[in-house]
This record gives C-alpha cells, sequence and structure tokens, in this order.
C-alpha cells in the first residue's frame, strides 16, 4: 500500500512535520486520520505502511508510539457489565 493511500489527508506526515509535538496531540491527530480512512480500507494495512515509512526513519518521534500501539490487539475486556457483571455464583 502507497503511503498517500494510508494517509489521505497527509495527517500522519504532518505530524511528523510539527516541532515539539507530544504524545497527546499524535493521540488526537491519530482519531482524526482514523476517522478519514475510506470505506473498505484496513486500518492495520495502513497503520503498516506508514511506520515502514515514517517510523524507522523517527523510532523516537511519539507518533512512532502511537502508530504502533495502533497495531497492538485490544486487551479482552476482564469484567461483564451488568447484572451478569455483579452476581455471584451460588457457593455448592
Amino acid at each position: 500500500m502507497a503511503t498517500g493511500e494510508a494517509d489521505p489527508k497527509g495527517l500522519i506526515r504532518e505530524s511528523y512535520r510539527i516541532e515539539g509535538i507530544g504524545a497527546a496531540e499524535c493521540r488526537s491527530i491519530f482519531v482524526d486520520w482514523a476517522l478519514s480512512l475510506p470505506a473498505g480500507m484496513d486500518p492495520k494495512e495502513a497503520l503498516r505502511a506508514l511506520l515502514a515509512q515514517y517510523g524507522a526513519a523517527a523510532p523516537d518521534h511519539p507518533m512512532t508510539a502511537v502508530l504502533s500501539a495502533g497495531l497492538d490487539e485490544a486487551a479482552a475486556p476482564c469484567r461483564r457489565g451488568g447484572r451478569a457483571g455483579r452476581s455471584r455464583p451460588a457457593a455448592g
């Protein structure tokens, strides 16, 4: 996948150009980027393309950390909500 396809608005590219950008700003840009992806595009494939393009050149940049975290699988929830989460199994 080409970097231009993976970053249609150039948000990620521009984040790497911002002097002194922090992790909070990078996370905000990441959300905007994710919401701007075209329908049907695989976000993980796009993230891999962006990391190959920008992350390799700037491994210590906060956006590299945010993009890498985006590739991590979401952790399974530990607690069930609602009544099932509050109910305790009967002692046997």
